[in-house]
């Protein structure tokens, strides 16, 4: 039986460890940078949504790539937490349906449905890495996304992505700050394991 205190030092050192996903996000970055260009081309907003997500689908190959730039770590065998984190941003893929109806129904609605799926799904890494930027920036994401996309004009929706990287930026910049927290209270929590470099 695990104790409360083992399991918090579990999270502490999947938090320290992967750095809070920074690796995921900086790559949600890139990737929704790319997703404003799409949508401020001039092609068909259905072309768009549908170009989307092939876009989208970079997210994870970057993902690895900027973990080698990071120096994050994806496996930590002994710690039994550490399946979550990748299960949680699976869990996404769930909505999908929901989501290709509206790129087949509503397609105008479809880049702000998107936005909606990608915020609200980081509200459980708030809990998982003990960082609460994860769900300001779900509140912030999802709401402003369904502001946005009600008000906007077909021809200004790439204003929805642009904002979706604006708060990834900002998301990444705050989980750096935790980040430095948690490596802090790891090496005191434990003196002698070696903490990813800052």
């Amino acid at each position: 039986m695990v104790s409360a205190q083992q399991f918090d030092l579990l999270r502490l050192e999947l938090a320290t460890k992967a750095k809070n996903g920074l690796d995921f996000i900086a790559a949600a970055s890139l990737v929704w940078a790319g997703i404003t260009l799409v949508w401020l081309s001039a092609l068909p907003v259905p072309t768009k949504g549908f170009i989307t997500f092939f876009v989208g689908a970079l997210t994870l190959p970057l993902a690895w790539l900027l973990s080698k730039v990071f120096r994050t770590t994806w496996t930590l065998p002994h710690n039994p937490l550490q399946p979550l984190g990748l299960l949680l941003n699976l869990a996404q893929l769930f909505y999908f349906p929901f989501l290709i109806f509206m790129f087949m129904r509503y397609p105008q609605h479809f880049v702000m449905t998107y936005g909606i799926i990608t915020g609200a799904h980081f509200f459980p890494y708030a809990w998982l890495y003990r960082a609460t930027p994860y769900a300001v920036a779900a509140g912030l994401i999802s709401a402003g996304c369904l502001v946005l996309g009600l008000r906007l004009a077909p021809e200004q929706l790439y204003l929805v992505p642009a904002f979706i990287t604006g708060c990834l930026l900002l998301l990444a910049g705050s989980l750096l700050a935790v980040y430095r927290r948690h490596v802090h209270t790891y090496e005191h929590e434990h003196p002698y394991a070696t903490a990813p470099s800052r």
